[in-house]
């Protein structure tokens, strides 16, 4: 393992060789391979369905792993994948997802897709990617992925094909024996071939792929990083790109004698390449806990202990599940924990000091995107750590704060400290083709090779990378993006409603949750009930359902009538923090909220007792991401 304490540390690798020096395998087959070889016999994947730590586990080592691959990928080619072909998935966590994500980037293009989504939305991303198969769970108690993918597969004829995966086999017995009885009936309103998954398995080769793998770096996953209002961005990623991430991680912590306990849906990058790609690269091995991962009926209550039965040494988590973890008692045996990694959201400082005070692990937070097949930067785990911070950018990682036209001009470089938009350059990014939409592409580069993240940050001095904001708007609710235009045009036809403005405000769990802010049709006498139940009844997604509804008299607008967010979330930031500090009688209240070119949105802070003290106020706020500071 590399040891990068530094920036220069960093340069000095880069310097060594170029990247494809490092990473000779070509595909990810071929990085399987090697591993299977390497370490046959030492675990890979394990997953348990149920979260006792002490229920049944089924584990894959890595020569077992191969196998398995190798038996998909020629399934899939057989049911006429080829090259250029897109496989999908809609599938919650388990062996075969790993194996299908695996074995569809071998055969094809593989295309995750979040089975939380309506049918609606699936249907839009299978045809937007162009889908000729799917592989999704066969009908079974508790989950309705099966109907929700029926449904979508018959608005997206290009489907011919749908594998089926049944999770019995990883129940024990009596509860085994009680699925048939419980199995919801199958809904079939598609003409799709339907297929038993594993039993189709059965009749493939397991030592040798039945075609010629192509390794000039193809493309070979799509991933959507929309479909919630129904028309998805689609990137697509390289195998050099993926590997990459697995590179990364490797270099830096994971040798094949680490266990990283992953409760992340394999549906994500985040889950997908810097945890599993990571165990590719190293031999590592990766645990999922339920199909649910983390919203797993009883795993928050079981944590510790499956820490414990595991012996995990890598925790990869989001500052959500922290804060649900930490309501836990820690009642198990968690001393072969080395390290946490924490991405998807910023992580309050008072969370940080929780966990780290109670299991004596150290979180490094980091950063990354879809665009950018994911992994950008991270503090060091043998340097110094920025609370705050997302850290140092990864080897071959170019990061650059630039002040860009919408054609993506660069109109400046910004200095040390100064604020302006992330972006990046490194293997995962596709200079011209980050999304399949050419389209899309449009303005989204700068120079012609940075491309640009929509987030805005600074690099301190020592190269560090602080996120201050989001171009984009988005909201990020426990690491789930939620598009604020959703919820704006479904308030909008609310036939009272004149105009909407949807904003993320601070919340101490999900770091933030929606909220919109109303102007009503003038004489109009606002029923905050019924527009409650207007948001319930016309935003599908239920992450996008606002937490807090308030009208405004005109809300706050830009020169040509645009409506300024900055504003809203001066209020929300206002009176969120206020609420807070009242309610645990803290003697200091939000005198007004104003930016910060280095911090961002800052409450400041004016005292009502003169006795609070600093750590009174934190104990408060610290629970949430964004900053405070005393003005008097």
């Amino acid at each position: 393992m590399a040891k990068v304490a530094t920036l220069d540390d960093k340069i000095a690798i880069e310097q060594e060789m170029p990247f494809e020096q490092r990473m000779t395998a070509r595909s990810l087959y071929e990085m399987l391979s090697r591993t299977a070889e390497r370490f046959p016999d030492r675990p890979a994947l394990t997953f348990q369905i149920k979260a006792g730590p002490r229920d049944k586990a089924e584990t894959l080592t890595w020569s077992a792993l191969r196998a398995s691959v190798t038996r998909a990928a020629n399934l899939f080619r057989r049911i006429g994948i080829g090259d250029g072909d897109v496989i999908a998935y809609v599938l919650p966590n388990c062996n075969e997802t790993a194996v299908t994500l695996l074995a569809g980037a071998t055969a094809g293009i593989v295309n995750p897709i979040n089975p939380l989504l309506e049918a609606e939305q699936i249907a839009a991303i299978l045809r937007e990617t162009g889908a000729r198969a799917v592989v999704t769970l066969a009908p079974f108690p508790k989950t309705e992925v099966n109907d929700k993918v029926s449904r979508a597969v018959a608005m997206a004829p290009e489907v011919k094909t749908v594998l089926e995966v049944d999770l019995a086999h990883y129940l024990s017995p009596p509860v085994r024996w009680l699925v048939p009885l419980l199995r919801p009936a199958a809904k079939r309103g598609h003409q799709a071939n339907v297929m038993d998954l594993n039993l189709s398995l059965q009749g493939e080769a397991d030592d040798r792929l039945s075609f010629d793998e192509p390794l000039d770096d193809r493309i070979c996953a799509f991933f959507h990083t929309g479909g919630t209002t129904g028309m998805p961005k689609v990137a697509q990623h390289r195998a050099s790109g993926i590997l990459f991430n697995g590179w990364c991680g490797q270099s830096y912590m994971f040798t094949e004698h680490d266990v990283l306990m992953c409760p992340l849906p394999l549906f994500h990058v985040f889950a997908a390449y810097p945890v599993l790609m990571s165990c590719l690269v190293s031999g590592a091995q990766m645990v999922m806990p339920t199909p649910a991962g983390y919203r797993g009926d009883g795993v928050m209550d079981s944590f510790w202990k499956l820490i414990e039965r595991y012996k995990v040494t890598f925790l990869i988590t989001v500052p959500t599940a922290v804060s649900a973890l930490m309501q836990r008692k820690i009642d198990a045996d968690v001393s072969t924990l080395r390290l946490a990694v924490s991405g998807s959201a910023p992580m309050p400082l008072e969370l940080f000091r929780r966990f780290e005070e109670a299991t004596g692990v150290k979180i490094l937070e980091g950063y990354g995107m879809t665009e950018a097949t994911c992994l950008v930067s991270i503090n060091p785990p043998d340097g110094q750590r920025k609370v705050g911070s997302v850290g140092l950018p990864f080897p071959y990682s170019e990061v650059r704060i630039l002040s860009c036209d919408k054609d993506g001009g660069v109109l400046k470089e910004c200095g040390v400290d100064e604020v302006g938009e992330i972006c990046v350059a490194n293997p995962g990014v596709i200079p011209g083709g980050t999304y399949t939409e050419t389209d899309k592409n449009h303005g989204l580069f700068a120079h012609d090779t940075f491309l640009r993240t929509g987030d805005l940050g600074r690099i301190d001095a020592d190269g560090y990378l602080w996120i201050t904001g989001r171009a984009k708007d988005l909201i990020i609710r426990g690491g789930h993006n939620v598009d604020p235009a959703q919820i704006e045009e479904a308030m909008m036809t609310h036939p009272d409603v004149a105009f909407a403005g949807a904003i993320g405000q601070p919340d101490a769990h999900a770091g933030e949750v929606p909220a919109v802010y109303l102007e009503m049709r003038e004489g109009v006498a606002p029923d905050l009930d019924a527009l409650q139940a207007h948001a319930r009844e016309h935003i599908g997604e239920r992450a996008a359902h606002p937490k807090y509804i308030e009208v405004l008299g005109e809300l706050p607008k830009t020169a040509v009538g645009k409506v300024f967010k900055p504003e809203l979330r001066k209020m929300a930031i206002a009176r969120v923090y206020g609420a807070a500090l009242a309610e645990a009688g803290v003697g200091a209240g939000i005198d007004h909220v104003y930016e910060d070119k280095k911090l961002g949105l800052v409450a400041g802070l004016k005292r009502t007792d003169p006795a609070v003290t600093d750590a009174d106020v934190a104990a408060v706020l610290g629970r949430f991401a964004r900053p405070w500071a005393w003005i008097d």
